[in-house]
C-alpha cells in the first residue's frame, strides 16, 4: 500500500525550491509513483514556464511507465490554460491510474475544476493529504486570493532599550546598524523570499538602502516606496536598475526604465494593498520606518512579524512600533534575539 503522506511530504520539499521565481503562482511539487517506487519527480521553477506536473512527466525517460501509475501533487492540478496547457489533460493523456492532491487551489480559474475533470475520465482522486502543511506552503498565494491582498510580513531591529535609530542631528545621514552582521544575511534571506519589499520615504532618505539581496543567494524583490509628495532625488540606491521600483505617490504617474510612479488619492495601507493586489503582487516584506511599521499594525492588515533585538541601546531616539501580543516563539541567533508573530 502506497504511503500518501511520505509523497506528498516529498512534493512538498520540491515545491519550496521554487522560491520567489514562481510569483505569483503557488508554489506546486510534483511525485510519480509505480509499483511503490517513484519514477518520476518536478517542481513548478519559474513564472511562464512548465508546471510541476510537466517537469515530473519530463523527468521520466520511459513515457509508457506513466500510465496506471499514481500522480502526488502538493496542489489541485489547474484545467485552464494560462502561460502553459492544463496540467489535468496532460495527465488524463498518460492515462495516470490516480492522483492524490495535498490541498484544492483557491484561484476561481481552478477551484476544483482540475479534480472534476479527472474524476469524469475515470482517474480516481484522493484530496487533502498533509491539506494544512499544503496550505502553510502557499499561505501567500492564499492570502492573496482569499483576502484580496498580498500576505504582509513586518519586520524591524530594535535595540534593547527599544529604539529604531538615534535621533539625527542636522539631516545626519547613514545606516546606525542595531543587528549584528550575521542577521544581515539572514535578513536577506527573508527579502529573497517575498514578491516585494516596502518602506517609507523617510528610510530611504536617511538610510539610502538599496533594498536587494547581496549577503544571499536568492531574486531581488520588487521595491515598493511610499513617497506622497515625491520628495525623494532619483540618485537615491533603490532608482538603481538592480530591480523593479515602484513608488507610491499623490502627484503622478510616470514610467521610466524600471521605475514606476503611482498615483493615488491617499497612501493608505489599504490603497496600497489595494494597488499591489491589482498588479499581482502576492507578498510584501515592510521594513520600515516606526510609522510606516506602526501604519500596518493600527490597521491590521499584517500577517506574520519578525522583530530583531539587538544588543545595542541608543537611551533615546525614535521609538519602536509596537505589537501588543506575546510572540509566537523566540530564538536566539547569534548575538541577538528574534521575536517571532503570527496572525491567525
Amino acid at each position: 500500500m502506497l504511503n500518501h503522506e511520505t509523497y506528498m511530504r516529498r512534493c512538498i520539499y520540491l515545491a519550496r525550491l521554487g522560491g520567489s521565481y514562481v510569483f505569483p503562482n503557488p508554489l506546486v511539487g510534483c511525485v510519480i509513483v509505480k509499483n511503490n517506487k517513484i519514477i518520476g519527480e518536478g517542481y513548478h521553477k519559474l513564472i511562464g514556464e512548465a508546471h510541476a506536473e510537466v517537469n515530473a512527466v519530463e523527468s521520466v525517460e520511459d513515457k509508457s511507465e506513466i500510465a496506471n501509475a499514481t500522480v502526488y501533487v502538493s496542489l489541485e492540478p489547474c484545467s485552464h490554460f494560462g502561460k502553459t496547457p492544463p496540467c489535468t489533460d496532460l495527465l488524463i493523456y498518460l492515462k495516470v491510474k490516480e492522483v492524490v492532491i495535498g490541498c484544492l487551489d483557491i484561484n476561481p480559474k481552478v477551484a476544483g475544476k482540475g479534480i472534476e475533470k479527472l474524476q469524469r475520465s475515470g482517474i480516481n482522486v484522493v484530496i487533502g493529504i498533509l491539506e494544512e502543511e499544503c496550505k502553510q506552503l502557499n499561505k501567500r498565494f492564499f492570502t492573496f486570493h482569499e483576502k484580496q491582498r498580498p500576505y504582509v510580513i513586518l519586520k524591524w531591529a530594535q535595540t534593547i532599550d527599544g529604539f529604531l535609530d538615534r535621533v539625527r542631528q542636522n539631516e545626519e545621514h547613514g545606516i546606525n546598524w542595531i543587528s549584528a552582521p550575521e542577521t544581515k544575511a539572514l535578513v536577506h534571506k527573508w527579502r529573497a523570499e517575498e514578491h516585494a519589499i516596502l518602506v517609507g520615504r523617510n528610510t530611504i532618505l536617511y538610510d539610502n538602502p538599496s533594498l536587494t539581496v547581496r549577503d544571499f543567494h536568492g531574486k531581488n524583490p520588487i521595491r515598493i516606496i511610499v513617497d506622497s509628495q515625491l520628495q525623494l532625488k532619483n540618485d537615491m540606491n533603490v532608482f538603481s536598475k538592480d530591480a523593479p521600483t515602484i513608488i507610491f505617490n499623490r502627484i503622478k504617474n510616470h514610467r521610466n526604465n524600471n521605475v514606476e510612479w503611482v498615483k493615488i488619492s491617499e497612501t493608505s495601507t489599504s490603497n496600497i494593498l489595494f494597488e499591489l493586489h491589482q498588479r499581482g503582487i502576492q507578498s510584501i516584506f515592510v521594513e520600515g520606518g516606526s510609522r510606516t511599521l506602526q501604519y500596518f499594525i493600527v490597521d491590521n492588515v499584517w500577517d506574520e512579524a519578525r522583530i530583531i533585538v539587538g544588543k545595542q541601546q541608543f537611551h533615546n531616539g525614535i521609538k519602536a512600533p509596537v505589537i501588543n501580543k506575546i510572540p509566537t516563539f523566540s530564538q536566539q541567533f547569534g548575538d541577538d534575539l528574534l521575536h517571532y508573530f503570527y496572525r491567525k
